[in-house]
């Protein structure tokens, strides 16, 4: 049987600035289909990196996730009754997710303040290399290199 076809999705641009990155960004950071409350989140968090860094908050932000997008991952595949951790180039649109995820759940871990002000503390160190969801990437970078030895198991 053949695989269900996967159709493109056409996202939303965010209602403010018109970007399509930043409405599928406000898309993760919603919850319990909340988007006003995750809009004014975003938009807060943005108003904190430009009063902070005095950058355009657009240009942090697109530089924060660039930085934190993975280029490689590794993916579990079963070869002859073992499982080996296969290393596999990133996908664009997985990349964006991938990084999204990454920064909104650094954000979430960190305790004391409000959801705003720790996703602009976490946008300012992604865009400076620095910060847990960077580290996230090293980690999954480092993973995937030292499962080099199994990268002729790739499909």
């Amino acid at each position: 049987m053949r695989k269900k076809r996967v159709y493109k999705k056409y996202h939303e641009p965010d209602p403010q600035h018109s970007r399509i990155d930043l409405g599928r960004f406000i898309n993760y950071v919603m919850r319990d289909g909340k988007k006003s409350i995750a809009e004014r989140v975003v938009y807060d968090a943005l108003a904190r990196v430009e009063k902070e860094t005095k950058q355009s908050p657009l240009a942090v932000f697109e530089k924060a996730l660039q930085n934190v997008s993975p280029m490689l991952e590794v993916a579990s595949r079963r070869i002859g009754g073992a499982n080996y951790q296969v290393p596999r180039e990133v996908r664009p649109e997985r990349r964006f997710i991938l990084g999204s995820r990454w920064l909104i759940n650094a954000a979430r871990a960190k305790k004391g303040k409000p959801m705003a002000a720790k996703l602009a503390d976490e946008l300012i160190a992604a865009s400076k290399n620095e910060g847990a969801a960077i580290k996230k990437k090293q980690d999954t970078h480092r993973m995937a290199e030292s499962n080099r030895a199994f990268a002729h198991f790739a499909q």
